[in-house]
């Protein structure tokens, strides 16, 4: 019900803004005198590119869902190899003590639980490719548990507020970009986004825990919650003592490693299972692909209402709005200029990437702006589009509180890391 709601708002925002702009070129003069608001002739225009943006956004939509094919039918093959390897069953008893707490009405070593494990560890190695496959492969897994199959579980809430939290390591992505536009050091955002990350997950966690009555002092808990604290503090230490070069080249090094290790580990495990591998990855690659089909209408419903509400303007509304509330308040604005990154990450990845692209070309990359922008587009995801694929692959309707809990670990994200970029960049 909460996206139905979110997708008309798009474009009636869009739609009153249009209307706005087109008024506003008319009366111009006025304007200009006795506002001193600027118009000109692109807002004449804001319904053509509107209406163009929903054929963009459409076919952006097919062209993500025919990658997205390729992906899902490789990365759920490798599931269904795991799957039956034994792989999943073993990653499972791993984190089932910790699982069973936040998840109580999965059943004990229930295959859900080593799907999210592999999802949530390849979102923190910033493996967003392989990252979906493997969290619709998850929630499918939830599904088969869900007693009302067109309402979200309590579950499927959980994870997927835990997903979109966007707890990252080490954040591949964002460093490549950071060097095509001539960083210094690519990988200075590599700390900001990791502390930026944690406390978005934590919010996240503390948000559906409270609202599911879930006690995060119990002991099992905080043991799992201080040894990942403990280990991203020993990652932050370790990479903290070593020069650029070194860092860019461990990172890189360590993302690919583990993804081809883990492979390699999933092969050996079917071959000790006496499994037929080959066969056994075609039977999960045919589950990708009808997965992939599936999730078409859900991403050119929700990207078109994304392209139409960008296209109008809103967003830049919204954006000077807050500069000036900020102004008023006193609080330095040299923030504000990179904020476009951080609303549009939620709403689309793409957009987030050239918002990011855009402020480090004006501003330059090793900017303040160029930073911040790089740490938001590390430091939170994309929620509403992981929603609209992630419930639309198990035709989930009712999404209950999953966006309000979402937006919340976005915003803390968001807060997190502007104090954070001021910490260690503003000059």
């Amino acid at each position: 019900m909460a996206l139905n709601y979110i997708w008309i708002g798009f474009f009636l925002a869009a739609f009153l803004v249009g209307i706005v702009r087109v008024i506003g070129y008319y009366y111009r003069d006025y304007f200009a005198g006795a506002l001193q608001i600027t118009f000109d002739e692109t807002d004449l225009y804001v319904f053509r590119d509107m209406f163009q943006s929903t054929f963009d956004m459409a076919e952006t939509s097919v062209s993500i869902a025919i990658t997205l094919i390729g992906i899902m039918t490789l990365w759920l093959g490798i599931m269904k190899i795991a799957e039956k390897g034994g792989a999943v069953n073993l990653l499972s008893r791993l984190v089932a003590p910790f699982f069973g707490k936040l998840f109580p009405e999965i059943p004990k070593n229930h295959p859900a639980y080593g799907s999210m494990m592999m999802n949530i560890s390849a979102n923190m190695l910033s493996l967003d490719n392989a990252a979906t496959p493997l969290g619709i492969k998850a929630m499918e897994e939830l599904q088969e548990v869900n007693p009302d199959k067109e309402t979200a579980s309590n579950a499927q809430i959980m994870f997927l507020v835990l997903n979109t939290s966007g707890l990252t390591v080490i954040p591949v992505t964002v460093m490549a970009y950071r060097a095509a536009e001539g960083a210094a050091n690519p990988a200075d955002i590599f700390i900001p986004i990791l502390l930026a990350t944690f406390f978005s997950t934590l919010a996240g966690l503390i948000a559906v825990a409270v609202k599911q009555k879930i006690n995060l002092l119990d002991k099992t808990i905080l043991a799992y919650l201080g040894g990942g604290t403990f280990l991203v503090a020993g990652i932050i230490y370790l990479l903290s003592q070593m020069d650029r070069q070194q860092l860019e080249v461990v990172t890189t090094f360590a993302s690919t490693f583990i993804i081809m290790a883990v492979i390699t580990a999933f092969m050996i495990l079917g071959i000790r299972s006496k499994i037929n591998i080959y066969e056994t990855f075609i039977d999960g690659a045919k589950e990708g692909f009808k997965v992939a089909v599936m999730i078409i209408p859900y991403l050119v419903a929700m990207l078109v209402g994304i392209g139409v509400f960008r296209a109008s303007g809103a967003m830049d509304f919204i954006i000077t709005l807050l500069g000036e509330f900020f102004a008023l308040l006193g609080v330095n604005t040299d923030f504000v200029p990179a904020l476009p990154t951080a609303f549009m990450k939620p709403l689309s990845g793409s957009g987030a990437r050239g918002m990011m692209i855009e402020a480090m070309r004006n501003y330059g990359a090793d900017d303040f702006v160029g930073r911040l922008a790089s740490t938001f587009q590390g430091s939170t995801e994309t929620t509403f589009y992981t929603l609209a694929v992630y419930y639309g692959a198990v035709n989930i309707k009712k999404t209950r509180y999953t966006v309000g809990a979402g937006l919340i670990a976005d915003l803390a994200g968001i807060i997190a890391a502007i104090f954070i970029c001021y910490l260690f960049f503003y000059q």
